[in-house]
C-alpha cells in the first residue's frame, strides 16, 4: 500500500479557476516575507557565500524578477500546464525553478524534481530504461508503492506503458495537483535517439489534458540550457511547446538592488553603469563582480581593466565560451565579424541563432551586436 499523505480536497476543477487577484495578493504577500527575510538574514551575514550555482531559497542576495515570477505561478495553477525555462547557462533558471516549486508547495501541490544531470548514461541511453527510472523516481519522491511491473507491457510499448503508469495509478491515486519538474534536460538532447522519443511524449501529456480530466493533474517544468543548441547543431529549439520562459539580464535597477545587499554604497550610480556597461547585467557575473568588490579583493579600477583578460574573475567563462567556438571554426569567424565591426552586422540566420543560444551575440531585429563590452574586449584579442 503507498504511504497516504494527501489531506481531503475540492474537485481539481474547483480548484483551479483562474483568481489573477488573488495570486497577485499571494504574491506581493510572498514578496513580503521574501523582503523580512532579507533584512533580517543581511544583518547576520558577515561574510557572504561564494556566489556559484543557484541561489538558495533563504538567501538575501537573490534578485526577484516579478513579472516573469508571477507568469510562471500563475501558469503552474492552470490545468496540465507546461513551462519551459531555457536561457544560456548562469542565468539564473534553477534559481527561478526552486522558488516556483515552493510557491507549489504553498498551494498544497505534490512535488517531484528530478536533474538529469545526476543520471547515468546507460540510463539515458534507453529509451526503456529512461521511462522506468522516471517513472520509478516519481513513486519514490511521492512515497508510493511501486507497481511498474503491474503497467508495463513489451508488447505494447514503454512509452505507452509509462503514460498508463502515469495516468491510471500515480494521477489517479493523488487528490491535488502533481508539479514534475526537468532540471538540466540539455543532456537528454545528448541522446538523439531517445530525446526524439521523449520530447513527444512530454507533448502527449500536455495535449492528453486537454481531453482527459486526469491528465489536468499534471504539470510538467522543462528547465534546460540553450548553450547545447551549439555542440549538437541544431538549428531551433528541439521542444517548442506549453509557456515558454526565456530569461534576461538584470537591468541597472536590480545591478544597484544587489550592490545595496552586498553592502556597496555606490550613491552617484557610475559604478552601475560602468558594470552594466561590461557585462550588461548578466546574473552571474554581475554578481561575481560585486562579491569581489564588496569584499575589497580588487578596486573598481583593477576589476574594469582585468575583467576581459584570463588574470581577472571571469577567466573561467571566458574560456569556457572559447573552447566551444574552438570546436565550431564557422561560429567563431562569425563571432570574430560582429566583434571588430563598428556597427551592427547582419548574420546568417543559423549562425546568429546559435551564438545568441550561446548568450555571446544580441540582436537588434535583422542585425546583432556583441552581448557586451567584456565579450567584445575579450575576443578581439583571440586568434582562433
Amino acid at each position: 500500500m503507498f504511504v497516504s499523505r494527501i489531506p481531503n480536497t475540492p474537485q481539481i476543477a474547483t480548484n483551479e479557476r483562474n483568481n489573477s487577484q488573488s495570486l497577485g495578493q499571494e504574491f506581493q504577500q510572498i514578496g513580503h516575507n521574501r523582503s523580512k527575510s532579507i533584512k533580517n538574514t543581511v544583518e547576520s551575514v558577515n561574510l557572504p557565500p561564494y556566489p556559484s550555482g543557484a541561489v538558495p531559497l533563504d538567501s538575501p542576495f537573490y534578485i526577484e524578477r516579478p513579472e516573469m515570477e508571477m507568469q510562471v505561478f500563475q501558469e503552474i495553477k492552470k490545468p496540465g500546464a507546461l513551462v519551459r525555462i531555457k536561457a544560456p547557462r548562469e542565468m539564473g533558471k534553477t534559481s527561478l525553478l526552486l522558488r516556483t516549486l515552493d510557491y507549489a508547495a504553498r498551494q498544497g501541490y505534490h512535488i517531484v524534481s528530478l536533474n538529469l544531470e545526476q543520471i547515468d548514461d546507460v540510463i539515458l541511453d534507453n529509451l526503456p530504461r529512461f521511462l522506468r527510472w522516471l517513472c520509478a523516481n516519481i513513486t519514490q519522491q511521492l512515497q508510493l508503492e511501486m507497481k511498474l511491473d503491474d503497467y508495463w507491457d513489451e508488447d505494447i510499448g514503454s512509452k505507452i506503458s509509462c503514460s498508463l503508469y502515469l495516468g491510471n495509478y500515480i494521477l489517479k491515486h493523488i487528490n491535488t495537483p502533481l508539479v514534475l519538474s526537468l532540471d538540466e534536460v540539455q543532456y537528454l538532447f545528448e541522446h538523439p535517439t531517445v530525446a526524439k522519443d521523449i520530447l513527444p511524449l512530454f507533448r502527449s501529456w500536455y495535449e492528453e489534458a486537454k481531453r482527459q480530466p486526469i491528465w489536468q493533474k499534471l504539470r510538467l517544468i522543462i528547465v534546460h540550457s540553450t548553450e547545447i543548441y551549439v555542440p549538437l547543431q541544431l538549428k531551433q529549439s528541439p521542444f517548442n511547446v506549453g509557456l515558454p520562459i526565456e530569461l534576461n539580464n538584470f537591468n541597472l535597477e536590480q545591478v544597484q538592488n544587489l550592490a545595496q545587499r552586498y553592502g556597496l554604497n555606490w550613491i552617484d550610480g557610475q559604478e552601475v553603469i560602468q558594470l552594466m556597461a561590461m557585462v550588461e547585467g548578466h546574473p552571474a557575473l554581475v554578481h561575481l563582480a560585486i562579491y569581489h568588490l564588496s569584499r575589497q579583493e580588487i578596486s573598481f579600477a583593477q576589476f574594469i581593466n582585468t575583467a576581459a583578460t584570463l588574470s581577472g574573475i571571469y577567466s573561467s567563462h571566458l574560456q569556457r565560451h572559447q573552447a566551444t567556438l574552438l570546436e565550431q571554426p564557422a561560429l567563431a569567424k562569425a563571432l570574430s565579424t560582429v566583434i571588430n565591426a563598428d556597427e551592427p552586422v547582419s548574420l546568417d540566420s543559423i549562425l546568429s541563432y546559435k551564438l545568441s543560444s550561446m548568450g555571446l551575440l544580441k540582436k537588434l531585429t535583422d542585425k546583432v551586436i556583441p552581448t557586451c563590452e567584456l565579450y567584445r574586449q575579450y575576443f578581439r584579442s583571440v586568434v582562433f
